[in-house]
Formats: C-alpha cells, sequence, structure tokens
C-alpha cells in the first residue's frame, strides 16, 4: 500500500521505516529539513536499536523517501497516519498545536485530490479531540464531509523507546477507532501480517485505552516502587516479594479486579492496606499509593451516595449487602457503608439479601452490623416484592438477585447499577452506571 507518516520523532520514523520493511511504499514527511535531508541518505534522525539498519534497506529498495512537500505526501498515497507530538503545557493541559496544523495541511491537500484518502491519526490525544479538533480541522480544509469524502480513524501507538523495533513487530494489542469502514479495512489489510487480532473499537474509546495504557504502566511503576520502599525498610528484598507476586498470572497479573465498579471491601482488603500504611509509617516511609488507594475506594463510596441523592427519591430499594455475591460476610462491605450513610441522613431504605439473616450472624459479622448498620433487622427483608413495593428508587449491588428485578420493575423508577448486571448497557434515562 502507498503510505504516507507525518512526523519524523520516534514514532514516525520507527513506523515509516517498519512499514517500508513489511513492503508498502512510505512517504515520510516533517517541516525540518535536518530530518527529511538525513533519512534520505539512510540516515537516522532518532537513537534507536536497529532503526539505522531498516532505514538504508528501505531507502536503497526504494520504498521509503522522506519529504516536505505536503501535496505530494497527500497525492502520492492512499492512507496518511499522523505521528506528530503533542507535548504537555506549563498547567499540564495538552497541545494539540501540531496536531491540527498537520490535519489542517491534509485537509488542504486532500480538497485537491480526486481519489479517497485515509487519515490515520496516531498522536496521543485526549478522548474528544478527534470530534473537537482533528474532523472539523480536515472537514474545512478539505472542503469533504468525513466518512464520505476521506476516511478517519484512530490508532494509538504503543512503541517504547529502545525496543520500538521488536514492539511495532510483537505488539500486545492492535486497536482501531473506527469512523468508517474503508479506513478500517485498510488498516487491517496493512496488519494482517501481525498474529494480534485488531480490536475494532469507537473513536473515543482508543483515545482512551492510550491513556488508560500509559497510567496503568506509571502506576505499577510507583507501586513497586512504593513496595520497594517499605521492604527495604523492613530488611527485606523488594524484588523477590514483587517476583512472587508476578508468578500469580490469576489474580495479580491478569483481568482479576480491573473492571470498573463499586469500592471495595471485606475482611481482607481494607484491613491489611491500614496495617500496611501503618507499619510504613513506624518505618517513616511515606506511601502516596496506598493513601491513595484508600481515598480512591472512598470516593466510589461518595459518588454511589451522591447518584442517589440526585435521583431526587427518599424511598430506596437495595439489593444486596455482603461486600460480595454469594456470601453473608458483611465485614466492612461498601454496601452497608452505603445503606449506612443513606439511613443516617434519613432516606427509607429496604434491603433485599437472600444470603443475609440477622438471626445467623455471629462473631465479627455480628459485631459489625451492630456498629455500623444497628437496625439492620428492620431494614432487611426476605421478599425482593417488599423492596419493590417500597422503593422509588433502585441500587443494584448484587449482580443475580438485580437481574431478577429488573425482569419485575418495567417502570420509569431510577436504577443506580454498582454491578454492571448488562454488560450492554450504558448510562442513560433512568438507568445508571457508576463508572460506565
Amino acid at each position: 500500500m502507498q503510505i504516507s507518516v507525518f512526523g519524523i520523532g520516534y514514532v514516525g520514523a520507527v513506523s515509516s521505516a517498519c512499514l517500508a520493511n513489511d513492503g508498502h511504499h512510505v512517504i515520510a514527511v516533517d517541516p525540518n529539513p535536518q530530518k527529511v535531508g538525513p533519512l534520505n541518505e539512510g540516515i537516522s534522525p532518532i537513537v534507536e536499536p536497529g532503526l539505522g539498519e531498516l532505514i538504508q534497506s528501505g531507502i536503497h529498495n526504494r520504498r521509503l523517501m522522506a519529504t516536505s512537500d505536503v501535496r505530494e505526501a497527500v497525492n502520492g498515497t492512499d492512507i496518511s497516519f499522523v505521528c506528530v507530538g503533542t507535548p504537555s503545557r506549563s498547567n499540564g493541559s495538552l497541545d494539540t498545536s501540531y496536531v491540527s496544523a498537520v490535519a489542517e495541511q491534509i485537509g488542504a491537500a486532500i480538497r485537491e485530490k480526486n481519489s479517497f484518502h485515509s487519515v490515520v491519526m496516531r498522536s496521543t490525544i485526549l478522548p474528544g479531540t478527534m470530534e473537537s479538533i482533528v474532523l472539523p480541522a480536515l472537514e474545512r480544509a478539505s472542503g469533504r464531509q468525513a466518512g464520505v469524502g476521506f476516511g478517519v480513524a484512530y490508532y494509538p501507538e504503543f512503541l517504547r523507546e529502545s525496543t520500538a523495533i521488536s514492539d511495532y513487530y510483537d505488539p500486545g494489542a492492535i486497536i482501531f477507532g473506527r469512523h468508517d469502514q474503508a479506513t478500517v479495512d485498510r488498516l487491517v489489510e496493512i496488519h494482517k501480517i501481525f498474529k494480534v487480532e485488531p480490536r475494532i473499537v469507537s473513536i473515543r474509546t482508543a483515545e482512551a485505552v492510550k491513556y488508560t495504557n500509559n497510567a496503568w504502566h506509571a502506576l505499577k511503576i510507583s507501586f513497586a516502587n512504593e513496595i520497594g520502599n517499605i521492604c527495604k525498610e523492613a530488611g527485606i528484598d523488594g524484588h523477590a516479594v514483587m517476583d512472587v507476586l508476578c508468578a500469580d498470572n490469576r489474580l495479580n497479573i491478569s483481568k482479576a479486579y480491573l473492571k470498573p465498579g463499586f469500592a471495595f471491601g471485606g475482611s481482607c482488603l481494607p484491613k491489611d492496606l491500614r496495617a500496611l500504611r501503618f507499619a510504613a509509617r513506624k518505618l517513616d516511609v511515606p506511601t502516596p499509593i496506598l493513601d491513595a488507594t484508600m481515598d480512591a475506594n472512598e470516593e466510589q463510596l461518595r459518588r454511589a451516595y451522591s447518584m442517589v441523592a440526585a435521583t431526587g427519591k427518599r424511598r430506596i430499594g437495595i439489593i444486596g449487602l455482603s461486600f460480595k455475591p454469594e456470601t453473608d460476610d458483611l465485614r466492612e462491605s461498601p454496601l452497608v457503608e452505603l445503606a449506612e450513610r443513606l439511613y443516617g441522613r434519613g432516606y427509607d431504605i429496604r434491603i433485599y439479601d437472600p444470603n443475609i439473616q440477622v438471626s445467623k450472624l455471629t462473631g465479627a459479622n455480628l459485631q459489625f452490623v451492630k456498629a455500623h448498620l444497628p437496625h439492620l433487622a428492620s431494614l432487611l427483608t426476605a421478599d425482593v416484592n417488599e423492596v419493590i413495593d417500597h422503593a422509588d428508587a433502585f441500587v443494584l449491588g448484587n449482580r443475580e438477585e438485580a437481574k431478577r428485578l429488573l425482569s419485575i420493575v418495567q417502570d420509569d423508577r431510577p436504577l443506580i447499577d454498582l454491578v454492571r448486571i448488562d454488560q450492554t448497557r450504558c448510562s442513560g434515562d433512568f438507568y445508571q452506571g457508576i463508572c460506565w
């Protein structure tokens, strides 16, 4: 395929060389002659293992060239990858001026082109940037409608410096943000050499994935460092601890616990985080990640309460009370905490959880209820229909029982879903998911 790559920086230079190595004909575009000239001579504009050899091969085989002429690049190719920088401003906001300028330039070139051209953004941009900046700039400059007069997609890059070529050829994931099918079809054709199946999502989702990935990687580094700091002061090898943690691919290095939803609770996580933070304080080790984890958990509780308050309803039905389904353990259950806050602020609540029988609670479980929700017996019912008849709004905190409730309640009473009982449903009208 004929491909133009805008921006000869780290992403653009590696992408251009690898695409040429894959057999495509590539035109790399950059306004800086100090990048264009050397690349045309087979010299890499950046330091990256193996890149120089790929560039030399591309130039030698006449599958790679560089130019500063935007019109030449667009007219001579079918698809353009935009890999320009999006640096931070002093206040932390994103500088999208390079993205906007390139979109205008490509759009102007598309205006003079007769055939359908695809524009694929690879620069890191916040969700909504394609809709608010890139598409308007392209449409304004081209005089055409996106999806009709030209194609658009967002394709986030995950190339790490110093391992960029191996990352290109062994991707962990390939994500295409779709606007029109023609452009996605071109991307699929270009990437058919890879074993990884592309995930085709909305453009906003693709934009969000890039930031989610980077935030997750940064969080993992900081978490490992914080654990290492605690371990060192306790006379423990932090590397040994993290090696064992990473060996568990069922819970630790897996999808487990990575679904957005309600707060964590139970007899282990809150207690153990408090104990670890206390131990670290005794060792004079700051724990900003662990501290923020507890703050984030509290924020989910506040968020759930605010969602109930926003309904304007005072009679609330709560489905599920234990900290997770299929147990009667109420210790530090976030649903108990939510019910306590609602009850304490005068809400008239009814609770249905078939696993909870107050008369059978014992030990620490019973003591926790007495301390946090002493009126539980008068709020709990064994009949879900009593909750349905009582409530003007519902909090769904137990997946299976909530499904049963949804099959019964077919009116416009607000539903606040804390567990996403239906993966196909998103917030709207009378249904609100806590974070979807």
